[in-house]
């Protein structure tokens, strides 16, 4: 694999997922972003804006196997990691894998689900690791979890624990495609070709056969940060935890996700350098949801994203 070979790769996702995903191809960039630096990703936005179909999709062209949980308030822990069940005929335990055991998971509605169900999910995504009676499992090394939440609805839900968010590395927010875009997705209802007609009927072709993610990830390590941009991002971060509007910062995590996210942008747009505008367009995705604000500043209307800009306006970009 080479550095060329990663762009080229990711020139040709991006455009094999704009088949079927339309008008969001700054959340095609970020959520592929999120694939290819290993991670995970929020995405938040309200029913019908395509949330569940740009994981299959993405799943599709990177030949990745998907899995998909409703979380509901009586999901229990084994419904997503699996049990051990009594074979009577080898007259033996045999395991009996949940959805968990896959590439791509998509898990819906994630705040739907207590916390003791949330716990099933931090080793995995932490680790790439199930322990189900004591004995630990692996993951598949693509293992990617894409949660979704609905940003409108609360009634029933249960607030993510902090220690659950931060192992998110981006919050995605989808919203619903400009005028042209829902005119053409219209359209393609009328005939043969709306987007799940697209993808089931072959018309979205693989650019990754199994196995090849894992070495192109390692590319990115052939990205160039200078060390005074890495500085700045340092700077970024940790100003976070000084600003007067905060309560709870950004934590080390968020400063090795803001590297790995400015890295792989600085790809996505065929470079293999990065630049201050990298870390400036993925400081709010990564940053917004960590973030946790002072309530007499949330009552004065202050947001999270305003927050961040201010900090970006404050912080000296190195020449």
């Amino acid at each position: 694999m080479t550095p060329d070979r990663l762009k080229q790769t990711l020139a040709q996702a991006r455009e094999e997922v704009s088949r079927v995903i339309i008008g969001q191809s700054e959340v095609i960039d970020r959520a592929l972003i999120v694939i290819f630096t290993g991670q995970h990703a929020l995405v938040e936005g309200v029913p019908g804006v395509a949330k569940t179909l740009l994981v299959r999709t993405l799943a599709c062209v990177l030949g990745c196997p998907f899995g998909r949980i409703q979380f509901t308030p009586d999901l229990m822990p084994t419904d997503i990691t699996g049990t051990n069940v009594f074979n009577l005929q080898r007259n033996e335990f045999s395991l009996i894998r949940g959805p968990v055991f896959t590439s791509f998971l998509l898990a819906d509605e994630i705040n739907r689900a207590p916390a003791k169900t949330q716990s099933a999910l931090l080793q995995a995504m932490q680790e790439r690791t199930v322990t189900i009676d004591r004995e630990t499992h692996p993951l598949p090394s693509d293992f990617t979890v894409f949660a979704t939440q609905n940003p409108v609805e609360y009634e029933g839900t249960y607030p993510l624990p902090e220690a659950q968010k931060d192992r998110f590395m981006l919050k995605i927010n989808m919203s619903p495609p400009g005028r042209e875009e829902e005119l053409a997705l219209a359209r393609r209802m009328l005939g043969d070709d709306s987007p799940e007609a697209t993808l089931a009927g072959g018309a979205v072709r693989p650019v990754l056969q199994p196995g090849e993610l894992a070495a192109l990830r390692g590319e990115l390590k052939s990205i160039t940060l200078r060390d005074e941009l890495l500085a700045y991002l340092v700077e970024v971060v940790r100003a976070t935890r000084a600003h007067e509007g905060v309560l709870v910062g950004a934590g080390p995590r968020a400063t090795q996700s803001l590297l790995l996210a400015s890295r792989a942008s600085a790809a996505m747009a065929g470079r293999d350098f990065v630049t201050p505008d990298d870390i400036k367009e993925m400081a709010r995705p990564v940053l917004e949801h960590r973030l946790i604000l002072r309530p007499e500043f949330e009552i004065e209307g202050l947001a999270v994203g305003e927050v961040i800009e201010r900090i970006l306006q404050e912080i000296a970009v190195p020449r």
